[in-house]
């Protein structure tokens, strides 16, 4: 896995968002409408976090995930901003992801992980093999 970031090259964007717990702005993230085959992995670290077979239109404007394939991922109560919420972190980088609802589609499972764009690295699933991900083409079958 060649991406890791250093937390040091991150944009103003993805570390207000991964280390300041931010929200970027729906509709104008890198990947709230893409659909193409491939994996998400945290933008620090380079793990797996979730795949395109997951991820669902939602049409509100951030990247929306049926479930996380990582046991990486962790949730959080959030009362921020007088919302009662679940935040979803990442373990291991220890960087706020986005949120978890209860209102993805019930033949999903019912959740919907709002995550970030700034937080994610996508990689196509053509690419998989050469990035050092080869092992999760099977989730593509």
């Amino acid at each position: 896995m060649t991406l890791k970031k250093d937390v040091t090259n991150l944009s103003k964007k993805e570390y207000a968002v991964m280390k300041e717990d931010a929200t970027e702005a729906p509709f104008q993230n890198e990947y709230w409408n893409n659909y193409e085959d491939g994996l998400y992995v945290d933008k620090i670290n380079g793990k797996p976090l979730f795949t395109s077979r997951d991820k669902f239109a939602s049409d509100c404007g951030w990247p929306s995930f049926s479930k996380a394939i990582a046991d990486d991922v962790s949730e959080e109560f959030d009362d921020s901003f007088g919302m009662r919420r679940t935040e979803v972190r990442s373990d291991s980088s220890d960087s706020h992801l986005g949120h978890v609802f209860e209102d993805g589609p019930q033949e999903l499972g019912g959740l919907r992980y709002c995550i970030n764009s700034a937080s994610l690295t996508f990689i196509p699933k053509d690419d998989l093999e050469n990035e050092g991900y080869g092992e999760y083409l099977s989730y593509f079958k």
